[in-house]
């Protein structure tokens, strides 16, 4: 730790916004402090969100697949059992080993990492912050500096009528953590976490059940690639109940009755051994100071406002992350912490929030990034519409993963690409290109006559560029 500890910057929370704006500021050669109240640095998202989601759906995927479709390669297995605990301790391994990594980045630029909860202490006329750490057992401890980042990211919404006792009606943190198979499960909310969830235990055996208040899955999402993802959902044994409200979770000596109501305002009662809430996600800075410091905040959302330079309404205090809004995603916390800080070191930089990718990791993979087809519409903004196939594909014939499209969006008159929707194997890697396409204002013709390799999937992407203009050379 700096002796006097005193600092150019503090950024508080290490989760991917919090720690890539604390080695950012390093390698600008800030002198940089960083804390964080879990004993685990990386956040939300590599200790109970992203990473270990993906090591389950991963897991679970190939145990699937074995049983499944191995045998259209004609690959015999014979009997194909999983092991639900070494599925957890690999889960494990993946995240230490991350863990372990983000801390070595950080000591390997000299960041000094705290662990407590942190409140910025009011200090009125006072440029500089004082922020106070707490630790249970721990004498209180304050660091000074010329700047704080806000960076606390973000917890589950919990429905008020339906209360988490983390047992059996619980958060995604506790459904990555499940010691043994429910034989029933249902997953209230089919966003991201739900879908995403609700396929790993669908996989391992259990039965799911997904309920949703609005009319389609994935809300917000492009309806066409709802659709289509209901069907595939549905073939892999996902009973997905939409349009339902839930109203409440009795306890029984048969399990959880779950009780909604239909859109026709019909009753209906669901039984499970778990029952997922996943309705969402809310900001949190509990503690912080928010309130003492004249910090102004949305009071229905809660989230942080800040400027262009993500300063809050406190001279010299920042925000960034899940903290200040949607969309709640690692990539768009870590950029904004990017930017965050070098714009406190006076370089000119900006976030284009057009170019942010979203990504659902069932299988197959949803990826999207830009305007859907409902959002330009509503824009009154006239567009051409490219589509393509995997089926068509020779790449994912051979991978046996022909489920899905790719969907181009473009202006109707200059032909910039507006949005690109993607059903399909890997869709999480290809949508990468079309996020750079939309960085630099390029056109859907600049995707068409770029040379794709031959057998990838990739080709999709440029068929369906060349289908916004009825050129495509593979289809019909």
């Amino acid at each position: 730790m700096a002796q006097d500890s005193t600092y150019d910057l503090i950024v508080i929370g290490a989760g991917p916004g919090g720690y890539v704006a604390a080695i950012r500021a390093a390698q600008l050669g800030m002198n940089v402090a960083i804390i964080e109240r879990s004993r685990n640095l990386g956040g939300t998202c590599l200790n109970i969100g992203c990473i270990p989601s993906k090591a389950l759906l991963e897991s679970s995927e190939l145990y699937y697949s074995s049983v499944n479709h191995l045998k259209d390669h004609g690959i015999k297995t014979g009997s194909v059992k999983f092991d639900l605990q070494r599925i957890m301790d690999r889960k494990k391994e993946v995240v230490s080993q991350l863990v372990r990594g983000v801390s070595s980045l950080l000591k390997a630029r000299s960041v000094d990492v705290y662990t407590g909860s942190a409140h910025i202490l009011p200090a009125e006329g006072q440029k500089t912050k004082t922020v106070e750490i707490s630790r249970r057992g721990a004498k209180k401890q304050q660091i000074s500096g010329a700047k704080v980042i806000i960076a606390t990211g973000s917890i589950p919404v919990e429905l008020s009528f339906l209360p988490f006792d983390f047992k059996d009606i619980v958060t995604s943190t506790e459904a990555l953590s499940f010691e043994q198979v429910p034989e029933k499960l249902i997953v209230i909310g089919a966003g991201a976490i739900g879908l995403e969830l609700g396929s790993v235990w669908a996989r391992l055996g259990s039965e799911v059940t997904v309920i949703e208040l609005l009319p389609q899955i994935m809300p917000g999402w492009d309806v066409q690639v709802s659709r289509r993802m209901n069907q595939i959902l549905k073939k892999q044994g996902l009973n997905l109940v939409l349009d339902t409200k839930v109203l409440g979770c009795e306890k029984k000596k048969a399990g959880l009755q779950v009780r909604a109501e239909r859109k026709d305002g019909k009753e209906e009662f669901f039984t499970a051994n778990k029952v997922l809430v996943s309705v969402g996600r809310k900001p949190f800075h509990e503690g912080v100071g928010i309130a003492e410091n004249g910090i102004q905040w949305d009071e229905r959302t809660g989230f942080v406002k800040v400027d262009k330079r993500y300063q809050t309404s406190a001279e010299n205090i920042f925000a960034i992350g899940d903290v200040i809004g949607e969309p709640m995603l690692a990539h768009k916390a870590e950029e904004e912490g990017v930017v965050c800080v070098e714009r406190i070191a006076g370089i000119p930089a900006e976030l284009n929030y057009n170019a942010i990718p979203g990504v659902i990791y069932t299988a197959p993979e949803i990826a999207s990034v830009g305007k859907t087809e409902e959002q330009l519409r509503e824009d009154e903004r006239e567009y051409k519409r490219g589509m393509f196939s995997f089926k068509a594909n020779g790449r994912a014939l051979a991978l046996g993963s022909t489920n899905g499209f790719v969907k181009v969006l473009a202006d109707s008159r200059t032909d910039e690409v507006l949005g690109v929707h993607i059903i399909g194997p890997r869709a999480s890697e290809l949508i990468s290109e079309a996020v750079t396409v939309i960085e630099y204002g390029g056109s859907a013709e600049d995707i068409a006559r770029t040379i794709h390799a031959h057998p990838t999937l990739a080709e999709v992407l440029k068929e369906a560029a060349l289908a916004v203009d009825g050129r495509s050379i593979h289809s019909l």
